[in-house]
């Protein structure tokens, strides 16, 4: 009797959870991190350039190193790549809120971010986003 007096009291329990668990909504996930929307062309090399290419690293990231390789080959006559390494500029980290890396971002003339991605990054992907960024009819589609 014992018995079947404890599997009802367990069966109830398990019952109740269950109900418990379904009525409670999950917590709806919450980013600090956030991509840039304006820089400061100032800030970065070659900024009469109309094109700025931005990779925001950490030595200590193995991604962000992957990250800044492709990015490096996206560098021409209209398009600066610039890699800002934790360790070197904590100034433009902490200007630009930057607390996740890798943070890549296309920047036009005027500083607008047009593109902006946090983690890696295929290098189809960035040379995709950057023939977005560079094309007129597309450009103003990404704003």
């Amino acid at each position: 009797m014992e018995k079947i007096v404890a599997s009802i009291i367990l069966l109830i329990a398990a019952i109740l959870s269950f109900i418990v668990r379904r009525r409670k909504p999950d917590a709806p996930s919450q980013t600090s991190h956030v991509v840039p929307q304006q820089l400061s062309r100032k800030d970065f090399e070659h900024s009469q350039k109309p094109w700025l290419l931005a990779v925001f690293t950490s030595s200590t990231c193995d991604a962000c190193q992957d990250v800044a390789t492709k990015a490096k080959v996206l560098a021409s006559k209209d398009v600066v790549v610039q890699i800002i390494d934790y360790l070197d500029r904590r100034d433009l980290h902490a200007r630009y809120s930057i607390d996740a890396v890798p943070t890549t971002v296309i920047a036009d003339h005027l500083g607008v971010v047009r593109f902006g991605v946090l983690g890696p990054i295929t290098a189809t992907d960035l040379w995709a986003a950057m023939a977005r960024c560079r094309d007129p009819q597309t450009s103003a589609e990404l704003c």
